[in-house]
């Protein structure tokens, strides 16, 4: 296997790892919020079982857990800070408290990736985000997490998507 083969698979699991990473963070928040919980005890569960119940395959397909980790504890410490972006990101009609639980936890993670993990693209973020409200939801949910976490990333990250010329 060539090096550059080598590189290629390795890019591949690694983004398999942080696409995991982020449906076991948006499940880690759904559990923090409805139960109460706290991220610092949820994290390391969810850590110590090998992400079993939560990833399908969790055995064979590995997740990114430091990403989890960075993750989960920086959406809910930053959640004071991306809570007031995300109400002013929303049509008048949507309100983010009303949101279902697990709609609210993949804006704010989205939020939070884009807030704090410049090396990722605005527009790989918002994919992620968009796939990950698509494997729980069959609604408009997929679209208004596309359209919300696009405002978002036009005004935390300026430049780098480009405005549309309709």
């Amino acid at each position: 296997m060539s090096e550059s083969d080598k590189s290629a698979r390795h890019g591949r699991g690694k983004t398999v790892a942080r696409r995991l990473a982020r449906l076991a963070a948006a499940q880690a928040l759904y559990e923090i919020e409805v139960a109460s919980a706290s991220p610092h005890e949820v994290v390391p569960s969810f850590v110590s079982r090998g992400f079993s119940g939560i990833v399908d395959d969790a055995e064979s397909r590995p997740v990114d857990a430091l990403f989890f980790e960075k993750l989960v504890l920086g959406t809910v410490g930053d959640t004071p800070t991306i809570d007031p972006m995300l109400t002013n990101a929303l049509e008048p009609e949507f309100k983010l408290g009303r949101l279902e639980v697990l709609l609210r936890a993949i804006l704010r993670l989205g939020a939070y990736e884009l807030l704090s993990f410049g090396d990722v693209p605005a527009k790989v973020v918002i994919t992620e985000y968009v796939e990950l409200g698509r494997d729980f939801f069959s609604g408009r949910e997929p679209a208004l997490v596309n359209a919300v976490l696009d405002r978002l990333a036009r005004l935390l990250r300026e430049g780098e998507i480009a405005d549309r010329t309709d």
